[in-house]
C-alpha cells in the first residue's frame, strides 16, 4: 500500500471553496495570532488536563481511563461542517493501521452534538473514539475557545450555516484546530495548536513522535 498523500494537499484543495464569511474569518484568524490568543494551550513537557466527555452513544469516557491503554492522539475538531476537519479525519483514516501499529489511539474532541456528532463518528470510523465538548468547555480549559465575534457569525447565517444550531449552544464559541500526542500520564510529546483552520498537524509528523515514544529504550 502507498503511503497517503500529505494532508497539507488535501487542505489546499478545500481553499477554493467559496464563503463570503472567509475575509472576515481571516481579520478574526490575525487578531488571534496578534493576541497570541492560544498561548494557554498544553505544550510539549506539560501534562494535559483530565476531562470526561460523552462519546456519540451518551457514554461518559475519562481521558486518563482511555489512555490505560497506551498514548493517545488527541485532536480538537470544528465538526463536520468544515471540510476542514473532514479532510484531516479522512486522512487519519488512511493512517489509521499505522497509528495502530505504532501502539496509538486517536479520540476526537468536537462541540458537534446529536445526529451531526454521530455523522462525525461514522466519518472517523469504529476505531476512534469522538466525544462531545458541549459549550466548549474543554476546549475552554485547554486554552482553545475563542469568540467568533457577530461579524463572522451573521455571515455564518447568510452562507446557510448556524454555529448555534450545530453546536446546541449560542455561546458563539469556537475551537482552535489543535492535535497533541499524550502519554499514559498524559504528558504531551507533541502539540500542534493553531488558530488558523486551514492549518493542521501532519499525521506522518505525529506518528514519528508516537514511534519515538514507543520504541524500546
Amino acid at each position: 500500500m502507498k503511503n497517503p498523500a500529505p494532508l497539507a494537499l488535501r487542505l489546499a484543495a478545500c481553499r477554493t471553496l467559496p464563503g463570503a464569511w472567509l475575509e472576515s474569518y481571516d481579520a478574526l484568524i490575525a487578531r488571534l495570532r496578534a493576541s497570541d490568543a492560544m498561548a494557554g494551550a498544553p505544550h510539549v513537557g506539560t501534562v494535559a488536563p483530565d476531562f470526561a466527555l460523552p462519546d456519540a452513544s451518551g457514554r461518559l469516557r475519562r481521558l486518563s481511563d482511555l489512555l490505560a491503554d497506551g498514548p493517545v492522539v488527541l485532536s480538537f475538531n470544528r465538526g463536520s461542517w468544515c471540510p476542514y476537519c473532514e479532510e484531516e479525519i479522512g486522512a487519519w483514516a488512511e493512517n489509521r493501521d499505522a497509528l495502530v501499529a505504532a501502539g496509538g489511539r486517536l479520540i476526537i474532541v468536537t462541540p458537534e452534538t446529536g445526529g451531526r456528532l454521530a455523522g462525525l463518528a461514522q466519518i472517523a470510523g469504529d476505531r476512534v473514539v469522538v466525544l462531545c465538548d458541549p459549550d466548549l468547555g474543554v476546549a475552554l480549559r485547554y486554552g482553545l475557545a475563542f469568540p467568533v465575534g457577530p461579524v463572522v457569525l451573521q455571515e455564518f447565517r447568510a452562507d446557510g450555516f448556524d454555529l448555534a444550531e450545530a453546536y446546541s449552544t449560542a455561546n458563539g464559541l469556537l475551537p482552535s484546530p489543535a492535535t497533541f500526542l499524550l502519554d499514559r500520564a498524559r504528558q504531551v510529546h507533541f502539540a500542534f495548536v493553531d488558530p488558523d483552520f486551514h492549518h493542521r498537524a501532519e499525521p506522518a509528523a505525529v506518528l514519528c513522535a508516537l514511534s519515538s515514544l514507543t520504541r524500546p529504550a
